[in-house]
């Protein structure tokens, strides 16, 4: 999955160079080391304690970097057919440095939460013929035979619901962070203004108060427009919605409608999936699955 969404998000970023299988996974090798610092060597202070590791960190950085200044030097004084996600940074209202620095975010962020999107919605999947059933038939009756399409997703509401249903299940972002922006007070305590501010999604997401039995999976829950609305508000959909997690949803909603169409998603018997919870949640080991043929 993370290799799958690498490829996505390459393409998707910077252009049709990344089309080369070479050239992703040496942006794999040093994507690996930047987000495994900033997912770990920041939190605990680890980072600046060790000169190998810090060294290995500005070198990847530093190459990541290289590669973005040289496609947006292209993409600024060239005309392409296929339009790309630096294309709209360039053309926007944007010093170089702010190319560059939402370019990387993005670049950076939008590989794991995809890759975890994808991962964590296909093995829910495996736990309920009930709800992959559902999916099928409504796969089945937007698209038939036909090819996926924008508008067509567009139609897909169950398919969103389970993507949503997965994001809360899985606390696929169990924590976020945002500066404040005007001083607050909130009940007896005030916060200051540009004091960082950090969201326990995590707890939140499984609060039995706001979601009933909430360790299940559950799309269902998602048909009700206020559900709906109070995890919009959390930053999970509408206005507020990060790119990154849309780009996310957007990929694994092809990703199963390809898969969902043509396989049935088994669970491996025996098989306990334990979550790690860092930036993004992802399992502590591999996890596997089997597939049958529908037709």
């Amino acid at each position: 999955m993370l290799g799958f969404a690498m490829k996505s998000v390459t393409q998707m970023v910077m252009g049709s160079t990344f089309e080369d299988d070479q050239e992703v996974i040496h942006f794999q090798k040093n994507h690996g080391t930047v987000w495994s610092e900033i997912g770990k060597g920041f939190l605990d202070g680890s980072l600046d304690k060790s000169t190998t590791r810090k060294k290995q960190y500005e070198d990847a950085l530093r190459q990541l970097e290289s590669i973005l200044k040289k496609i947006i030097k292209e993409r600024k004084g060239g005309n392409f057919g296929q339009h790309i996600f630096i294309d709209s940074l360039v053309h926007g209202n944007l010093n170089d440095q702010q190319i560059l620095e939402d370019s990387m975010i993005f670049s950076l962020a939008s590989c794991v939460i995809t890759a975890k999107l994808c991962t964590w919605a296909i093995c829910f999947l495996t736990t309920s013929e009930e709800v992959q059933k559902k999916l099928y038939e409504e796969i089945d009756q937007v698209f038939g035979k036909d090819p996926i399409t924008p508008e067509k997703i567009e139609q897909l509401r169950y398919c969103r619901q389970v993507l949503c249903e997965t994001v809360r299940t899985a606390k696929l972002t169990p924590v976020s962070a945002r500066l404040q922006d005007i001083e607050e007070k909130i009940d007896k305590f005030i916060i200051p203004r540009e004091t960082l501010v950090l969201y326990a999604l995590g707890v939140v997401l499984q609060d039995p108060s706001t979601w009933p039995s909430p360790h299940k999976f559950d799309p269902d829950r998602f048909d009700d427009e206020s559900m709906m609305k109070t995890f919009s508000l959390l930053g999970f959909s509408g206005t507020q919605e990060c790119p990154e997690l849309r780009f996310a949803y957007m990929v694994t909603t092809v990703l199963l409608s390809v898969l969902v169409r043509r396989l049935h998603l088994l669970s491996v018997e025996g098989q306990l999936i334990e979550t790690k919870y860092e930036l993004v949640t992802s399992s502590k080991e591999e996890a596997w699955i089997t597939v049958s043929k529908r037709y």
